[in-house]
């Protein structure tokens, strides 16, 4: 269970990454949306796990490659924001959140079931 500190850092963290991606975000992934669905800190604050999800883009596994490639970049850039308010500025590490797709897929298998269930009840 997450301490109040540790959610109050992670809600710092996700709103000034939130301001990076979204003034730098379109030279590191040109016509693609990148939010941050969550941020989860470890308890001595030293690394953060940033869910990103991608709106606009084919392959979201080169899209979490590329942003991880820039992570000491984007790291840095983190770290002259808030390097006033902590001692130290966390590792980050990126991660695909695939909750949306896996929405789609369940309203996609709902859909089935309801089509399903319509023919056979046109077929009686």
């Amino acid at each position: 269970m997450e301490s109040k500190r540790q959610r109050k850092f992670a809600g710092v963290l996700k709103e000034e990454l939130a301001e990076i991606f979204q003034r730098e975000g379109g030279s590191l992934l040109p016509d693609t949306l990148v939010t941050i669905t969550s941020v989860r800190v470890s308890p001595d604050l030293g690394v953060a796990k940033i869910y990103l999800s991608f709106f606009n883009t084919k392959d979201t596994e080169a899209s979490i490659n590329i942003v991880n490639s820039h992570n000491g970049e984007i790291r840095y850039k983190l770290g002259a924001r808030i390097r006033n308010q902590v001692r130290v500025i966390p590792e980050l590490n990126f991660f695909v959140d695939d909750t949306n797709e896996y929405v789609e897929r369940m309203d996609h298998l709902f859909d089935q079931i309801a089509k399903d269930k319509n023919e056979e009840t046109q077929e009686d």
